[in-house]
């Protein structure tokens, strides 16, 4: 049974790398068959699902569409121009703003969202939209790991280890991963601005957007302070943080709707929502629970140990570089799902906290998919919005840009996590 397991676990990485467009189909399908053989009994299943990890991706999808179709993040964007004299401050600002929007939404809903802004930029200035766009994909990929609702891959950890809001910032007191992650993007600036030290075409601010409705905004803010809030509540409930989250989306759709007495909103909010990550997301978690029943989280953190040995250093070096490296062709989703149980298992069977190799994970895992444009969602939706535009980018054109800002940030939260948390 456990050969069939690991057969059917590695059938599915190759698949999903293979046809990445019917990932959540691969996933599914593995969940199933785990079913039927045995290796995952029907009655670990609701158990093995983290309910609150769905619940919190839903409610902030739905709240962040709403956010992002009020126009304010647009109208933010139109103030950075104001305050940008050349090109490559535009590029900073929409990049460092990327980031900072990234922290609290989803990767993939940024780029969306201020892309199409630097597009026009470019377009203005009759300039290719490239290196900006990209700039901006990776700065968003990489603080995605700042907060707890900063990324899905963020989501997991915070549900798998119980941590809080707040506990990105500072926990078991020490400073938390948020400045790790703040520190290495503030470390791309310089940069930055050796990759565009030649653009500086003046640039002038155009007509203010008209923001269409605040409430969104409101509660995205209210979201976030519900949540630090919650971080200072001991015992409460694993599933509080998604109840938060689904209230304040679903408190949206009401005032809306009693705004505006048009159902249509509501639908297009729902058909917003990401169903096939909630889908991946489930078969996972049920994947990975099959693997555990197996024994294979065990044995693959058997291997982790003997290979690192009782070396703490090493065995940080290896689950950081280990991850920037695979998370460059896999997505960092399923593979920090699988290696948070077995970063559990090495850390328990040596006696040591986990929150070093859990953070450790994090970075690499996150970051690491900058390396390459497939690596991460946020970049294949750059990638792809470029192409829609006319503008081809082959992998050389974005290593230029992502490997020098994936080395220097990873390096930089490398370190910093050594130094708090060894």
């Amino acid at each position: 049974m456990k050969l069939l397991a690991l057969v059917l676990f590695l059938l599915m990485y190759v698949l999903m790398i293979r046809f990445s467009s019917k990932r959540v189909y691969v996933v599914l399908t593995v969940a199933a068959i785990y079913l039927v053989t045995g290796i995952l009994p029907l009655s670990a299943v609701p158990g093995a699902i983290n309910w609150n990890v769905l619940l919190m991706i839903g409610g902030t999808m739905l709240l962040v569409d709403y956010f992002i179709d009020s126009y304010m993040p647009n109208r933010l964007a139109d103030t950075i121009l104001d305050k940008a004299g050349n090109v490559c401050m535009v590029t900073v600002l929409m990049s460092l703003f990327a980031g900072a929007v990234s922290a609290f939404m989803d990767n993939v809903a940024t780029v969306l969202m201020i892309a199409p802004v630097g597009l026009a930029v470019c377009r203005q200035l009759k300039i290719s939209p490239v290196p900006m766009i990209l700039s901006i994909a990776v700065s968003s990929n990489l603080q995605g790991a700042a907060t707890l609702v900063g990324d899905t891959t963020s989501i997991m950890l915070g549900a798998y280890a119980h941590m809080d809001f707040m506990d990105f910032f500072w926990m078991k007191g020490r400073p938390g991963i948020f400045f790790a992650v703040e520190l290495g993007a503030l470390a791309t600036v310089p940069i930055m601005l050796w990759l565009f030290r030649k653009d500086r075409a003046p640039v002038k601010g155009g007509r203010k957007t008209e923001v269409k409705e605040k409430i969104s905004s409101t509660l995205l803010l209210l979201l976030v302070a519900t949540l630090i809030m919650a971080s200072f509540f001991p015992n409460k409930p694993d599933i509080t943080n998604g109840v938060v989250c689904m209230f304040y989306a679903i408190l949206m759709m009401l005032l809306d709707y009693l705004r505006t007495r048009e159902p249509e909103h509501v639908k297009r909010a729902l058909a917003a929502v990401d169903y096939e990550t909630l889908l991946l997301l489930t078969g996972l978690f049920m994947v990975i629970e099959g693997i555990t029943q197996a024994g294979l989280i065990e044995d693959f953190a058997d291997l982790i140990i003997k290979t690192g040995g009782n070396n703490i250093f090493l065995l940080f070096t290896i689950v950081v570089w280990g991850s920037v490296v695979v998370s460059a062709f896999v997505d960092n989703i399923p593979y920090v799902a699988t290696m948070l149980p077995v970063l559990t298992s090495v850390t328990s069977m040596l006696g040591i906290q986990p929150y070093l190799l859990y953070f450790g994970l994090l970075t690499g895992a996150t970051l690491g998919g900058n390396l390459t444009p497939i690596g991460a969602s946020a970049n294949i939706t750059a990638v792809g919005l470029l192409k829609k535009n006319g503008h081809e980018v082959s992998f050389a054109d974005f290593m230029k840009i992502g490997v020098p800002f994936t080395l220097t940030a990873v390096m930089v939260g490398y370190l910093y996590i050594w130094f708090f948390w060894r």
